[in-house]
């Protein structure tokens, strides 16, 4: 039997977009009854061991799911083996990615919303700095994503 896929979700700091992208690709995979394993990381160390953003938490409870004892953790070189998908939520941090991939390494790199027919290279807003509403919109944007990268590791029905 085949191992499971392993996906990664990548974003700065691993406390907003990275954890709900890792939330709403868990709830999708489980409704399909895809088997994968599934983590967040930031490409930054400013939050390693810190809970999602009070935020982020909030729209992923009221879209069902509590993140809140996810724990923000750091890229490492070892992710580059251990998943296969390693996916950025905008175009800087999958240049990090680039920089930091080991050469040989069996991870493939993308943004999450080239997954999303229409919306290649479009990056999901980094809603940090801004309103609430922004996290929304991210919930939003990472849903969409999730659910097409979903179907594709699951292949055709």
């Amino acid at each position: 039997m085949a191992k499971p896929s392993a996906v990664l979700f990548v974003c700065l700091g691993n406390i907003c977009r990275s954890p709900l992208a890792e939330a709403a690709f868990r709830r999708e995979a489980a409704r399909i009854g895809l088997e994968v394993a599934v983590d967040s990381a930031g490409t930054g160390d400013w939050h390693v061991g810190e809970p999602p953003d009070s935020r982020a938490i909030a729209v992923a409870r009221a879209n069902g799911i509590d993140i809140a004892d996810y724990r923000g953790r750091q890229v490492t070189p070892a992710d580059f083996e251990r998943f296969d998908h390693i996916v950025a939520l905008d175009g800087a941090n999958l240049a990090r990615l680039r920089a930091l991939r080991p050469a040989g390494a069996r991870a493939a790199l993308s943004l999450l919303l080239d997954h999303v027919p229409g919306r290649e290279g479009e990056p999901v807003a980094d809603p940090y700095y801004g309103a609430d509403e922004g996290f929304d919109t991210t919930w939003a944007d990472v849903t969409a994503g999730t659910r097409a990268l979903a179907r594709r590791i699951a292949g055709p029905e």
